[in-house]
């Protein structure tokens, strides 16, 4: 790889050319709010230089603690043209976990829309975008000089981590370049695309779906909270606004190839990735499904490929082959390459490998290997990824899962130690384990296995109200369950198979309280047969209960019909129990009624 990136193909510069080629131009929009190419080019260089002027530069570490939205993409790309790189923050992170990621991560500033408290205890410089706002509009917003090169950090994406805390994962500008070409050669991506933005900020799905099309003059748009994991509502959001391509996690994916699609639907092409592809798309369908495999040390994608129609005799789709610039390696347990058809563990090399795991050095060095067969041509430096694969006949290659206890859950990257390293420190924990349950992504779901220290009775809540102030809610257990022991092999490890299902060991939820509201009885009545549950109180777990995404989906419908507004799958996921959907629910009605005060009618029949 060169050492100065090619200046016709830096981010910063390929924006400029379209803000000056085609300045009316819409680059991106989030509702009713958008931005032109001429706007997004003036407002990312106004903040660059106010972050330049905070020591922003070559291998400095900005945070970006902002919801998706016209913000979080101008500052993105401000940091870049600063020369720095980016950290994206999800704002509804446990604090714990945030304020883990800004200590690990050495931040030389936070950008965020308003003064959150944990930056106001790290060394770092806060930028807030309203406080700040009539400083940065001072900037001439003229373009800066770049002193970045290809081996300078683009981004820092934070992963799940086997020792109880997250990983940061360094990637380069030269990785994110490759990653570019690549998107825009494949996909024939041009000026008159318009492209979605549904990943989390903190998905490295995300970067996917920004560079490679504002590079290119195309539009990005970004959907609403309440459309963007809800089939038919974003399915009528993809038409409505013409997108002609767009990502969806391969669980929601899943569900939109089996939606009904008007043959004249602008939409070309649906890019998937981050869990097994388990589908293949009916005959008929009018865009083409690419599946995608790639760890976030790749740089998002390492392997790709068309996923042709389901047939009488088709198996489960491929993970493609190698994308531009990438090295693909299957190899036995002493690094030497496999035959063909013969299983191995994955290794990845070339353009797009990631630096290595921010301040983890012994982490890096066992993670990025050298590769032990490399030649002039070959990849030199190889990331063993703990997945195992074949090459199939035709070059392509097939997925058969992991090596070791990581898990995909959601699209999110998780280890399982991880989880039962934090249930470890409970001072009423003495050991534990973790694992995952049930076939396909829709149905997946993490069981924890406790030990407890003598005399303790906590309940199922008390560890999950534990987790939450330090995991996200994908990393929260649905069931807890009590174990006297933990069964071990005769190496040592845990037995997982030994292990029994939970039912009546199972750590008790809360007391059951009845719902107290027409919303809590109504919801009580969709719940309930959905789940084919007798009763469902206020503080039930939606997913505790036998829940999952396809069911999630079902309920949404139920929704709608019942009380008249739209909630979304993520919401479910955020609010799982009874009370806390109902709360939501309720704040969508008062809305409504708020928008339609004219009008003295019920938003929906709920009683």
């Amino acid at each position: 790889m060169p050492t100065h990136l090619n200046q016709n193909l830096q981010i910063s510069r390929l924006v400029a050319q379209h803000a000056a080629a085609a300045p009316d131009a819409l680059a991106v929009s989030a509702g009713t709010d958008c931005l032109s190419y001429a706007e997004l080019e003036f407002r990312s260089n106004q903040l660059a230089e106010h972050l330049r002027g905070l020591g922003a530069g070559p291998d400095a570490l900005v945070g970006v603690l902002l919801e998706r939205s016209l913000d979080s993409v101008v500052s993105s790309l401000a940091v870049l043209k600063a020369g720095a790189a980016y950290l994206p923050l999800d704002p509804s992170l446990p604090p714990d976990r945030l304020a883990f990621l800004l200590r690990d991560s050495g931040l030389a500033a936070v950008i965020t829309g308003q003064s959150r408290n944990p930056l106001e205890t790290g060394e770092w410089k806060i930028v807030d975008l309203e406080a700040d706002r009539d400083r940065i509009a001072s900037y001439c917003g003229q373009a800066l000089e770049s002193e970045a090169e290809a081996n300078h950090l683009a981004y820092v994406i934070y992963t799940s981590g086997s020792t109880g805390q997250p990983k940061g994962v360094e990637i380069t500008r030269g990785g994110l370049e490759n990653l570019i070409q690549w998107h825009q050669e494949a996909f024939q991506v041009t000026s008159h695309d318009r492209a979605s933005l549904l990943a989390s900020i903190g998905f490295d799905a995300a970067v996917w779906e920004l560079w490679p099309y504002l590079t290119a003059g195309a539009s990005v748009h970004i959907p609403d909270e309440t459309v963007r994991n809800q089939v038919e509502p974003l399915r009528d959001w993809l038409l409505e606004k013409g997108i002609t391509i767009s990502f969806a996690p391969t669980p929601l994916a899943e569900l939109l190839i089996q939606a009904e699609w008007p043959d004249s639907a602008p939409l070309r092409l649906l890019l998937t990735g981050a869990d097994t592809l388990h589908r293949r798309p009916p005959q008929g369908l009018p865009f083409t499904l690419v599946n995608n495999y790639g760890p976030t040390e790749s740089t998002v994608v390492a392997t790709s490929g068309i996923v042709t129609p389901a047939g009488p005799e088709t198996k489960q789709p491929s993970i493609g082959k190698a994308v531009r610039g990438t090295e693909i390696c299957i190899l036995d347990p002493q690094m030497r390459p496999v035959a063909k058809g013969v299983a191995g563990e994955l290794y990845i090399g070339g353009a797009g490998l990631a630096r290595g795991y921010r301040n983890r050095t012994e982490l890096t060095a066992e993670r990025f290997v050298t590769n032990p067969s490399a030649n002039g041509d070959g990849a030199r430096r190889l990331y063993r990824t703990g997945d195992r694969a074949r090459f199939l006949p035709n070059g392509e290659i097939e997925f058969l899962g992991r090596c070791d206890d990581q898990v995909k859950l959601r699209g999110y990257r998780v280890e399982l130690d991880e989880i039962s390293s934090l249930l470890d420190l409970h001072p009423r924990v003495k050991a534990s384990t973790v694992v995952v349950t049930g076939n396909g992504a829709q149905e997946q779901r993490l069981i924890a296995y406790l030990v407890l220290t003598a005399g303790a009775r906590p309940s199922a809540g008390d560890f999950r109200e534990y987790l939450q102030r330090q995991v996200p809610e994908y990393m929260i257990p649905a069931a807890f369950v009590q174990l006297h022991s933990l069964p071990f092999t005769t190496n040592g490890k845990v037995d997982r198979a030994a292990l029994p299902a939970p039912n009546g060991n199972t750590l008790s939820e809360e007391a059951y309280v009845a719902p107290r509201s027409p919303v809590e009885e109504r919801l009580a009545e969709l719940i309930a047969p959905l789940l084919r549950v007798e009763r469902v109180g206020i503080n039930d777990h939606f997913f505790l209960l036998g829940g999952h995404s396809l069911l999630g989906t079902q309920l949404l419908t139920r929704i709608s019909q019942a009380f008249g507004v739209e909630l979304s799958l993520l919401t479910i996921f955020d609010h799982p129990t009874l009370g806390g959907m109902s709360a939501e629910i309720e704040k969508l009605i008062l809305a409504k009624l708020d928008a339609t005060s004219a009008v003295s009618q019920p938003a929906g029949d709920y009683r």
